[in-house]
């Protein structure tokens, strides 16, 4: 539904020879169609199938990429215009930065000015194991990174049924072995809805919350301590 509107945010300031790879998860409204109107050679599609969780079909996407620096977009999310030269610019210094949002609704309006405020967003080891504050749509990396962080750990498909995404588990990859540095700028709009796969699910209050979080918590360490072995 918002497809279109990502796509063009993002389209509008990447150069002749950068790429927008797209993985769709057996979508079943016009997604596909929408994309293949566009008609731009900067976009390589890799085709429609069911993955059944946001965490495998980024890794699909994510052992394509090819780039020197990798910027994540969720399906829903509105780039800031000046997001890539930002971002660029900080990495120049850094292996992986994150940048603030704002949060709007279906229609477009703002209903949260930050996320970082709302989440308390840092880097830190401790800090994002106990409470992510790694938002996908707002992370970008350099290959080094995407190459201690894959392939994804069979642990972290086991916790995405938790609400436990890749986002983080790049984050903490990011926090054990390079330079992470979060930026106040506001440079994408994330949107929030009942169909989108939401990293702050976690964070709501319910009766067996806990319980998920410490399994979820639980999994990611399994995660992370095969990581340490596999590069000590």
């Amino acid at each position: 539904m918002y497809v279109k509107e990502q796509i063009d945010s993002i389209l509008s300031q990447l150069a002749v020879d950068d790429e927008l790879l797209i993985s769709d998860d057996a979508s079943t409204d016009d997604t596909v169609q929408i994309i293949a109107d566009i008609q731009d050679s900067r976009i390589r599609f890799l085709g429609s199938q069911h993955f059944g969780s946001p965490v495998l079909n980024f890794e699909r996407v994510l052992r394509e990429a090819r780039g020197q620096y990798i910027f994540l977009a969720d399906q829903d999310d509105v780039w800031a215009p000046n997001k890539v030269v930002r971002m660029l610019e900080e990495l120049q210094s850094a292996d992986l930065v994150v940048s603030d949002c704002t949060f709007i609704d279906g229609a477009g309006k703002v209903i949260g000015e930050s996320y970082f405020k709302a989440y308390k967003s840092g880097e830190g080891v401790l800090k994002n194991f106990v409470k992510n504050t790694y938002l996908g749509n707002c992370i970008a990396f350099r290959q080094s990174v995407l190459f201690k962080s894959l392939p994804f750990p069979p642990s972290l498909y086991k916790a995405s049924k938790f609400a436990l995404y890749h986002d983080v588990w790049i984050g903490m990859v990011a926090n054990i072995w390079f330079r992470v540095r979060f930026i106040p700028d506001k440079l994408s709009a994330y949107r929030r809805h009942s169909a989108n796969a939401s990293p702050t699910e976690m964070n709501a209050k319910s009766p067996n919350s806990f319980i998920k979080k410490i399994k979820s918590r639980y999994l990611l360490a399994t995660g992370l301590v095969g990581r340490l072995l596999r590069f000590s």
